[in-house]
Parts: C-alpha cells; structure tokens; sequence
C-alpha cells in the first residue's frame, strides 16, 4: 500500500485540509505506528553531527531511516548497518533525492555543500534540516530562501538555542522591547567576553599532498569548491579551517553565541550596517586567529563578540543588558502589555502543521549573514559598509566579491 503520509505532504493547504488519514488500528495494530502515518527520513553527511543531526530531525516525528548518504562509502554503509539495514545507501545526493519514499532530509555535509542540497531537496519536494552554518557565502543564503519560499517546504537550520530563548520570560521581555521601538537610543550587547579560545582554530596550509582513501569520493567531496590536492585536514571536523569549506570558530561555534541573541534583539529580518573587527593576518588559504568584532546594526544596535581577551580594544566595548529598567514607568506599562511573542515552532512542529519553523530560511540566512561579515572583516583587515537590504557592501569592490563566489562547474546556483 503506497504511504498516505507522503502524499499528504505534497498537497497544497486546502487539501491537506481535507485528508484523512487511515486510523492506525486498522494498518498497524494496536500499539503500532502503521506506514501511513511514519516519515521516510534520509540522512546526507553520515560522519561528525550526521547521526546526532538526524536525530534531532526526527525527534517528535513517527519515522523510518530509508536512505542515507555520504561521499565515503565505508561511512555510509557503517550508518545503514546500524541504524536500518533495509536503508538503502547512496554516494550522490541527487539520486538519494530521486527517492519517492523520502519525505525529510537532514544535512550534515560540510558547509560548502549545504545550499546546493538544501534547495535540491525542496526542489525534489522534501523538508529539510540542515547543519549550521547554513551557507558558506552569503549569495547562497538569499538562494535558498527563494527556493523554499517557491517550493512550500519546511526549513530548519541546525541549532537549537533561539528555541529556548523564545520560552524563557527574560528573552521574552527584551524581544517585546528591541520590537517596540521604545528604547532610545539602543545600546549593545556584549554576547561573549573571553572565553572562546577554543574556537579560535587555524588551518594547516602548505601541507604534501596525499592519496585519498579509495572508498573516498574527492572530486564530489570538493563539488562546488575548488578541486584541491587531498590532505587528511581538509576532510573530517578539520575541514572546518579552510576557506574552501567553511568559515573556522567563528562560522561554526560563532552560530551558537549569535542565533539566539539574534532572535532576542528582533534581529531575524536584517544585517549590521558596519563590521569591525581585530585580528592578525593569517594565510589566505585557511582560518586563523581573531581578537573581536563587532556589527551595528541601522538602528545603532550594536552585538559585539570577543574571542579573548587579547589585541587593542577588547576591553573598550562592554555594554549593558537591555531591560525594563532602562524605560520610563510609562513605557513599562506598555511594554507589559504587549502579548508575549509564540514559542518558536520545532521543526516536529512546522512539518506537521505546514508551516516555517524557528529557525527559517530567512533567519538562517540573517544569521550566516552574520558569520560571514565577521569573517570577511577579519580577512580583509579593515571596517567593512554593508546594505543589509541589497546584500552588498557600499563601494567596496573587493568584499563584493565575497559575496557571490563562484563555484566550480558544473556546480551553480
């Protein structure tokens, strides 16, 4: 019997409305989830957060492992062995999206893979979670908000923090008053003052090359990134210390400490204006080592972030936490008026209910935005001008040119 379940979620709204689907005693059994009402869930990326991504994608959905996949053979089919043997493996994403019993897809390539199969997979009608960071460049990110817009799927970036905030009574307040337009002028926020030492990570340039593993895939491994030598760093969690993959500490940890602050300061539709940042050179091929940064907003909100407490001007930029206090007596009776804002919707929730999780494309893209402005400060060494509306930096040829990296063919958006 072919599943319900998928073609409930191809339908539009109205007739989803309409769908009734068969009661579970009459397939399952009592006590039994029947095949009508489980999810084909896929994974793509089987090593480092692959399994604990999937996990969190299926948390609080009936659902089924079907397919799997991952450039390096071995991988993939350690992860089918132990999680369904019945899965069926793949080594191209493409033909794991081709699957018609697929409905979710969680990602957990490395970053400079995860737009191409993000917008792949709501083109090929699946709803998606996708490791952070959501892109590697931000052209990718507007690109995947048009396509889930265009295509009715469901997003959900990978982290889990904006979650929590969006329940807690604190967050809750600063949130009513960052959107009420109240507080003047707006202060900033430090997000964290020392203490990330442990994602100040560098890459190995200039390393001999080696010959990859012959289960290993290199050129689909490199896909839209420049097709370089293979060395052992340049795969696995260190993949994350070069340019050509990700964006190091700040592109990886940096999501954690932004995200939820993001949603907090009514951030979630827009960019900083300007970007600032201290950090030594490093070598244009791999991440290096940053001191601070920090991103004002049009509104002169400012989020500042240290990564220790070392190099000028890690010490001139401490701010206050907003709170009720910094209003007038009238304007705390209005801000305590304001209804609280709805939880954010899990990703659980969203696919159920068809509608954009917490974590959104849009706000995934902001977010990214974030990392990426910060990283591209770092590297050019000098304060950037960004139109967060037309996402470009002002008569600045040379960022601009960050924004849009090409990719190599056939690979594009």
């Amino acid at each position: 019997m072919k599943s319900n379940r998928r073609k409930f979620l191809k339908t539009s709204a109205a007739s989803a409305a309409s769908f009734q689907i068969v009661p579970r005693h009459v397939i399952g059994g009592q006590g039994h989830t029947p095949p009508s009402e489980t999810y084909g869930a896929a994974l793509i990326g089987c090593g480092g957060r692959g399994p604990g991504t999937y996990e969190g994608m299926v948390r609080d959905l009936p659902s089924r492992l079907v397919a799997a996949c991952d450039v390096q053979k071995s991988r993939v089919n350690g992860y089918i062995r132990r999680k369904n043997p019945e899965a069926k493996a793949y080594n191209d994403f493409r033909k794991l999206l081709e699957n018609p019993d697929v409905d979710l897809v969680a990602i957990a390539t490395p970053p400079h893979w995860h737009a191409l199969i993000s917008i792949a997979a709501a083109e090929a009608g699946k709803d998606v979670l996708c490791e952070k960071p959501m892109t590697r460049f931000i052209a990718e990110g507007r690109a995947v908000v048009e396509a889930f817009e265009r295509y009715k799927r469901v997003f959900q970036i990978g982290t889990f923090g904006r979650f929590g905030a969006s329940r807690s009574g604190t967050s809750r307040t600063i949130h009513k008053i960052m959107r009420s337009g109240l507080l003047n002028p707006n202060p900033g926020v430090h997000i964290k003052k020392g203490g990330l030492k442990l994602h100040n990570w560098s890459g190995k340039p200039g390393l001999k090359p080696q010959i990859p593993s012959e289960d290993l895939d290199w050129d689909l491994y490199c896909g839209p990134s420049p097709f370089k030598p293979y060395v052992s760093p340049r795969v696995g969690g260190t993949h994350r210390n070069y340019w050509d993959y990700e964006g190091g500490g700040m592109c990886d940890m940096g999501q954690h400490h932004f995200d939820p602050q993001q949603w907090i300061y009514g951030k979630d539709d827009t960019s900083p204006v300007t970007i600032e940042a201290f950090a030594p050179p490093s070598h244009p091929d791999v991440t290096g080592m940053w001191a601070w940064i920090e991103l004002t907003y049009a509104d002169g909100f400012t989020f500042v972030m240290d990564s220790a407490e070392w190099g000028p001007g890690y010490d001139r930029k401490a701010s206050k936490q907003v709170s009720l206090s910094q209003l007038s007596e009238e304007n705390q009776e209005k801000i305590k008026a304001m209804p609280d804002p709805e939880p954010l919707l899990t990703f659980a929730e969203a696919v159920k209910q068809r509608k954009q999780a917490g974590g959104n494309p849009e706000a995934a893209h902001r977010a990214a935005c974030i990392l990426h402005l910060a990283n591209l400060a770092i590297r050019l060494g000098r304060k950037l001008q960004y139109d967060p509306d037309k996402e470009k930096f002002v008569g600045d040829e040379e960022a601009n040119r960050f924004v849009n990296v090409p990719m190599r063919s056939p690979w594009h958006l």
